[in-house]
């Protein structure tokens, strides 16, 4: 099988640059170009040290991008809009890792992002490449939009409740705890160290733009309010969310549920151990991975469901998830390149 050339546009953010650390181990991708217009001339090892010995390749400017196989967006929210028809024509496979593409509804993308969507024509076109979710679709379709690492956590750890019916039709409450990576590479007073060190700061307390994906994505559009919250952790997303079983549901049931929408995927993990430090989902221990982690406590007399979720935001979360969908788009083992199990301690 021969390789395929990729090129990563917006590469020495960290999205970029966590996709780029991956394809340079796949067996099955070249990475042939990074762009970068701040880095351009500079080695990719200049900006992402861990990459040492691993590549020679140089980061070049947008504009001398040239044609290739696979094309990998990495650019702040609205950069591809702005060049839609220069970058549509570059790729034969195009991955897109901002929020541009991932909604269908045109009324939602206003609702969430303060503005009609450029290209309302454009959205069917795309497949919200959660590959737990789309698999099928993402094997036929040459356009991929990356989910949220916020909306990834919250919707895998919700979904299999509400394809199964289980749940009573409350608004469910999600609390994210994020990391400081998720803010990406471009540094704001918010993100000085001074600041962020020590905090934990409510950021998004109520319309956080991850909750349209979260609504669209759910079966029977639930209501679903997220609120985030910055931590100091470098990596990871932990996840909790409060929901209420129907009455006559039992937590035998809940676990039905997850074992049907998730055995077989190759980077859920269920967790609910009974003794050990880690008996509930960690961001420390699938910190590097592609791993989603996935537990729950039932209160038993008042039918309450806390439902955890742990990723790290940079892999699962955003360029590991992007890597799994493009492997099912091309026919490769969907694990290939992402089987690093993580650390301990």
């Amino acid at each position: 099988m021969g390789r395929r050339r990729v090129a990563i546009v917006g590469g020495s953010g960290y999205a970029g640059g966590e996709f780029l650390r991956l394809a340079l181990g796949h067996p099955y991708l070249e990475v042939t170009q990074v762009t970068s217009r701040r880095f351009a001339g500079e080695f990719v090892h200049l900006v992402h040290p861990n990459l040492r010995g691993r590549t020679s390749l140089k980061f070049i400017p947008p504009e001398k991008l040239e044609p290739t196989e696979i094309l990998v967006l990495a650019l702040p929210h609205g950069a591809f809009l702005e060049a839609y028809e220069r970058y549509i024509g570059l790729g034969e496979v195009i991955l897109d890792l901002s929020a541009d593409f991932r909604l269908k509804d045109p009324a939602l993308y206003e609702k969430y992002y303060g503005r009609p969507h450029p290209f309302p024509e454009e959205l069917p076109k795309w497949v919200y490449a959660v590959p737990e979710l789309y698999r099928e679709k993402i094997r036929e379709s040459n356009r991929l939009a990356g989910a949220g690492c916020n909306a990834t956590a919250t919707l895998l750890a919700l979904y299999p409740l509400f394809k199964a019916g289980l749940l009573q039709p409350k608004p469910v409450l999600a609390t994210l705890l994020i990391s400081t990576s998720a803010a990406g590479a471009e540094a704001n007073p918010g993100s000085h160290h001074p600041e962020r060190a020590g905090s934990y700061r409510v950021y998004k307390a109520t319309g956080h733009r991850h909750t349209a994906e979260v609504v669209e994505n759910l079966p029977g559009r639930p209501e679903v309010h997220l609120t985030a919250i910055a931590t100091d952790r470098v990596r990871g997303i932990l996840m909790t969310a409060q929901a209420f079983l129907l009455d006559g549901w039992s937590e035998r049931d809940v676990w039905q549920a997850y074992r049907e929408a998730y055995a077989q995927e190759p980077f859920v993990r269920l967790v609910k151990q009974k003794k050990g430090l880690f008996r509930y989902p960690d961001p420390k221990v699938v910190e590097g991975t592609n791993f989603i982690d996935i537990g729950f406590e039932l209160e038993a007399e008042t039918g309450r469901l806390v439902v955890l979720s742990a990723l790290d935001n940079l892999v699962k979360g955003t360029a590991g998830h992007a890597l799994q969908a493009l492997n099912i788009r091309m026919g490769w083992p969907e694990t290939l390149g992402l089987d690093f199990p993580g650390l301990h301690p």
